[in-house]
C-alpha cells in the first residue's frame, strides 16, 4: 500500500460575527492525507480550527508529548487503528481528552477515507461491512436563535421546514428547542405538543433542549408532561456534565434519555453509561475519537443495551461519516443529518457537497470509494483563516 507522504491542514470559518447563534458549522479544521501516488482523504474535527490546527502542528518534547505528523508520515493508512493508538499514546500529556481527541479525530477520519479510497471500497467496509439493509438519517430542524423574533415568528419557520423535511423523504425529525426566555417550561409544554400536531403522528419526534435544566426535577415534570406526544427522544436536558442528575431523571420518564454529544473516547462515553444511565449516547465523531473510536462505542454500548445516535452539527465531512457509521452498526437506529435544503450554511452546503436522496425515511448504502465527500478547492481557499489571531 502507498504510504502517507504530507499532511494538510486547512483551518476555515465564515466570515463575520456569529457569536449570538448556535451554529458548528461556521468552522472547523479539514486535515487532508496525501499518499504517495496523490491520493488524498479528507476528514474533520469540531473544535476551533486554529487552535486544532497548532495542537496537530506543535513540536514533539518527549515520548507522550509526540508531534502527530511525525507519526503519520511514512505510515500505510490501512494501519489506521494502530496509527489511532500511537497519535493517542503519543499525545498522552495535553491530549487524552478534549481538544487532543478532537484533532485525533479529524486525522482518524481523513486515515478511514484515504485507506478506502486506496482499495476503492466504501469507508463502511473497513468498519466491518454492512449490517443492515438501509439507512434511516434524521433532519434536524434548527430555526436559529430568536435574535428579537417572536415565538409565533420561529415557529411559522418550524412548521415549513417540517413540512420541507417530510416533502425530502425524511421519517424522524429532531426539533432544537433553543428560545432563549421566550417560553417558560408550561410554554415549552405547549410548543412541544403544537411541534407533534404540525409534524403529524407519523413521523419520529427527537428533541433537543439545549441544556436547559439545572434541576433534574423541572425536566422530568416537562418530560412526563409531553410524554403523550410519543417523544423518541430528549437530548441535552441537563448540564452535559451533570451525570447523576442525568441518572435520576432517567429513572423517574419513560422518554429516552441521551447524551454525551462533547464527551471524547470510550473511556468517558462509559461513564455517561454506568453513572448517567442514558438509553442512547450521542458522541460527535468528530470529537469523540472519530470513526476508529466511535465503533468501539458503540460495541460498548451494545454490552449495555444502550443505542448509539451519533451528533453530527458540521459539513458534509460529518454526514458522509454518519451513513458509514449506521451501515456497519446494529444498535444506531439513527444518524443525524443536516440537511442543505433545510439549514442554510456555506460550508456544510459547498466545503464538501454531500446530499442524501430519501425515500420513505430510508437511504441506500454508501458505494462510492472513501467516505463520499470531495472537498472543494474553491471554497477552502474562499474561507481559508490565512492569519492565526494575535493577542497583545
Amino acid at each position: 500500500m502507498a504510504s502517507i507522504v504530507d499532511v494538510e491542514l486547512m483551518p476555515v470559518a465564515i466570515h463575520g460575527d456569529s457569536s449570538g447563534e448556535c451554529d458548528g458549522t461556521v468552522d472547523t479544521l479539514v486535515v487532508r492525507l496525501v499518499d504517495e501516488n496523490g491520493l488524498a482523504g479528507i476528514g474533520e474535527c469540531d473544535a476551533p480550527p486554529t487552535v486544532a490546527k497548532a495542537f496537530i502542528e506543535m513540536p514533539s518534547a518527549h515520548i507522550w508529548s509526540l508531534n502527530p505528523i511525525d507519526i503519520l508520515k511514512g505510515r500505510d493508512p490501512l494501519e489506521v487503528t494502530a496509527i489511532w493508538q500511537d497519535i493517542y499514546d503519543g499525545t498522552l500529556y495535553p491530549g487524552r481528552r478534549g481538544l487532543g481527541i478532537h484533532a485525533l479525530s479529524a486525522i482518524d477520519i481523513a486515515l478511514h477515507d484515504l485507506a478506502a479510497r486506496q482499495i476503492d471500497q466504501p469507508v463502511y467496509k473497513l468498519m466491518g461491512g454492512a449490517r443492515r439493509p438501509y439507512n434511516t438519517p434524521y433532519a434536524t430542524v434548527f430555526p436559529g436563535m430568536p435574535q428579537g423574533r417572536s415565538m409565533d415568528a420561529l415557529m411559522q419557520i418550524i412548521g415549513s421546514r417540517f413540512a420541507r423535511a417530510v416533502e425530502l423523504g425524511f421519517r424522524a425529525v429532531k426539533l432544537e428547542l433553543m428560545f432563549d426566555d421566550l417560553v417558560d417550561d408550561d410554554r415549552l409544554i405547549d410548543t412541544i405538543r403544537e411541534a407533534r400536531k404540525m409534524l403529524g403522528d407519523d413521523i419520529r419526534l427527537l428533541l433537543d433542549f439545549a441544556y436547559r435544566w439545572r434541576d433534574w426535577q423541572d425536566a422530568r415534570r416537562v418530560l412526563n408532561r409531553v410524554a403523550s406526544c410519543d417523544i423518541f427522544l430528549a437530548e441535552a436536558t441537563l448540564q452535559h456534565d451533570d451525570l447523576h442528575g442525568h441518572a435520576r431523571l432517567s429513572d423517574h420518564t419513560d422518554v429516552r434519555i441521551g447524551g454525551g454529544e462533547f464527551a471524547a473516547t470510550r473511556w468517558e462515553l462509559r461513564e455517561w453509561i454506568e453513572t448517567a444511565k442514558v438509553s442512547v449516547l450521542q458522541p460527535d465523531i468528530n470529537r469523540c475519537g472519530g470513526l476508529t473510536e466511535i465503533r468501539r462505542i458503540a460495541d460498548m454500548a451494545e454490552l449495555y443495551g444502550v443505542q448509539v445516535v451519533p451528533h453530527g452539527w458540521k459539513t458534509g465531512i460529518t454526514s458522509a461519516c454518519g451513513q458509514h457509521f449506521q451501515a456497519s452498526t446494529l444498535n444506531a437506529p439513527h444518524v443525524e443529518y443536516i440537511s442543505p435544503h433545510l439549514f442554510d450554511s456555506p460550508l456544510r452546503r459547498d466545503l464538501a457537497p454531500f446530499d442524501l436522496q430519501i425515500e420513505d425515511g430510508r437511504v441506500r448504502l454508501p458505494e462510492g470509494p472513501g467516505l463520499g465527500a470531495v472537498l472543494n478547492d474553491e471554497c477552502v481557499e474562499r474561507y481559508m483563516v490565512k492569519n492565526m489571531v494575535k493577542i497583545a
